[in-house]
């Protein structure tokens, strides 16, 4: 097809008006000027993209940081979890450890308590019956 015959100029036929007016003229410039160009389109050399090898390395290295992110994240949790039982573990350790210090302390202070009661019991430097005789003598020492 030639561009009188796309433009819709048949040679030999005459058109029913002699003159095209200007919009009939305008319309068929632009429907030429289509046909151009989708001519140089369909002509133009087209080079063919071969799904190359950088697409599958890009996408198995997002799947691999992806995987990387996630198994990150699990096991961030799990350490985290880890440490917070450790240290619940050395609280409740120091906690027993205390009480178990406290008891002692309290076990040496009651036997200190019955010592000292035993002392005083036992350390009287006059028996009972002679006090009265060993109070005039304490005054005597002080003089």
């Amino acid at each position: 097809m030639n561009f009188n015959e796309k433009a819709g100029r048949v040679s030999g036929v005459s058109n029913i008006a002699d003159e095209p007016d200007e919009l009939d003229e305008a319309l068929t410039e632009f429907r030429l000027s289509v046909y151009a160009w989708s001519e140089a389109a369909y002509s133009r050399t087209r080079t063919a993209v071969v799904p190359g090898r950088r697409r599958i390395w890009r996408l198995a290295a997002g799947w691999a940081l992806g995987c990387v992110l996630v198994a990150g994240g699990g096991s961030a949790g799990v350490w985290e979890h880890h440490q917070h039982q450790q240290e619940m573990r050395i609280t409740a350790a120091r906690v027993a450890e205390q009480q178990r210090l406290a008891a002692q302390q309290q076990l040496w202070q009651e036997d200190e308590d019955l010592l000292a009661k035993v002392d005083s019991d036992v350390s009287r430097q006059v028996p009972a019956a002679m006090e009265p005789l060993g109070q005039l003598m304490v005054g005597d020492e002080t003089r």
